[in-house]
């Protein structure tokens, strides 16, 4: 096999030390390995770059092995080495060659050759973005962790705020459960606290505020509700800081978020997972496969064993599932029409997932091409083909009992 990289490395990442293979090919076929440890903090990884050099390596791989590669990385990009990362599932050393000097030599050995598919690593910005949106992703998580526990006490406390509110921590909610924390027992005090339509279930209030509330319990409901504050304020926070640091992308943002059940957050999501530059993936559909969001491919002796998706940007898929249950619920809509005609035919589940992916595949367009999205209306597929839509649904009324006569709109008319 020919060699496309004759001075390539391999690095196998830890989080305390990095294993280095060095494979140096000449004119004459012959192959010389140098192998060397390092530790991974700054002083470390400044020796492995200036080892590296004086071997003048050209380029360099190594696995995503969880965030232990992240300063590996920061400290080589920027020089003349070529940085490639590869997916660990694809690199799998031989059964029973599994050592660190083992894995760094089969890493360099299918550099030198070609034979590793480099995996996304987004630029510095784009990181950033990723950390705050992940991190808002965890505190929402929070605040619902929060949420449930409230429910939990008000629950010991034979309070069932929840049976005629909607959402116990709404405005009425709240200010009903910060009276039952300062002490106030009159439920019908508590129900006064009742604002706009809640005002309408006044009677309904007066009996399900009526519990056994102990000091134990207000003093719980005092905590929780100071986390849950606190909570709020942190995204408030970090909300702003999203704003901020994609001020420069406003355009993007709302060309995004005219695709039906794309929001703000889920066109900050895109934005930070996938970039600002989609010729990192050749066409939607590898952005879809990397996000998780294609079938999977399985089969064996000629039958489809399994088809479920494969592991891919969990982030991206959650918020793109989210936007999806959105959409379904959209009038007139063709993100609509496609769920329910997916959801005919597989179910809600994996319809929710291939609307996703329609979605994602659009986004993909409108961020390459600065475009925005363009309304096919909800009868798209009932136009597409329209006999067809006429027979199905003749043969729906016939199974009825019904006998059918189909005439054309102008012709009833006239006959009229």
């Amino acid at each position: 096999m020919n060699v496309l990289y004759p001075r390539g490395c391999g690095l196998d990442v830890h989080k305390d030390s990095v294993s280095a293979c060095v494979l140096l090919f000449d004119s004459g076929g012959g192959r010389q390995e140098r192998r060397k440890d390092f530790p991974t903090h700054v002083c470390g990884l400044g020796r492995l770059k200036a080892w590296l050099t004086a071997l003048r390596v050209t380029h360099i791989a190594m696995e995503s092995t969880g965030s232990y590669w992240i300063p590996i990385w920061r400290a080589l990009e920027g020089s003349h080495f070529h940085a490639v990362l590869a997916n660990p599932a694809h690199v799998k050393n031989m059964p029973g060659e599994k050592t660190d000097s083992g894995d760094s030599a089969w890493l360099a050995d299918l550099l030198a050759h070609g034979l590793i598919r480099a995996s996304f690593v987004p630029p510095r910005q784009v990181w950033q973005w990723r950390d705050l949106t992940r991190l808002r992703v965890k505190l929402v998580q929070e605040f619902n962790r929060v949420h449930n526990r409230i429910h939990k006490v008000l629950e010991d406390a034979c309070i069932k705020l929840d049976t005629v509110a909607s959402d116990i921590l709404g405005v009425s909610g709240r200010a009903m459960i910060d009276g039952i924390v300062a002490g106030h027992e009159d439920v019908t005090w508590l129900a006064d606290k009742a604002k706009s339509h809640l005002k309408k279930k006044y009677a309904q209030l007066k009996v399900v505020l009526r519990g056994r509330v102990t000091p134990h319990h207000r003093w719980m409901l005092g905590e929780l509700m100071e986390e849950l504050r606190f909570v709020e304020k942190r995204t408030l926070l970090v909300d702003q800081r999203i704003c901020e640091a994609m001020q420069p992308h406003e355009d993007a943002i709302r060309r995004l978020c005219t695709i039906p059940g794309v929001g703000v957050i889920t066109a900050w999501t895109l934005l930070a997972e996938l970039g600002t530059d989609m010729r990192v993936f050749p066409d939607g559909d590898h952005a879809a496969s990397w996000s998780g969001l294609c079938p999977g491919n399985y089969r064996s002796a000629g039958k489809r064993l399994s088809n479920r998706t494969r592991k891919g940007n969990r982030w991206l898929r959650r918020a793109l599932c989210q936007s999806a249950w959105a959409a379904s619920r959209k009038k007139d809509c063709f993100l609509a029409a496609y769920f329910y005609r997916q959801a005919a035919r597989k179910g809600e589940r994996k319809a929710v997932v291939a609307t996703a992916h329609k979605i994602l595949v659009i986004a993909y367009h409108v961020m390459r091409d600065g475009g925005e999205y363009r309304e096919l209306g909800g009868n798209y597929y009932d136009q597409l083909h329209p006999e067809r839509t006429r027979n199905r649904l003749v043969r729906r009324l016939e199974r009825m009992g019904l006998e059918v006569q189909v005439r054309p709109a102008e012709q009833s008319v006239q006959t009229s």
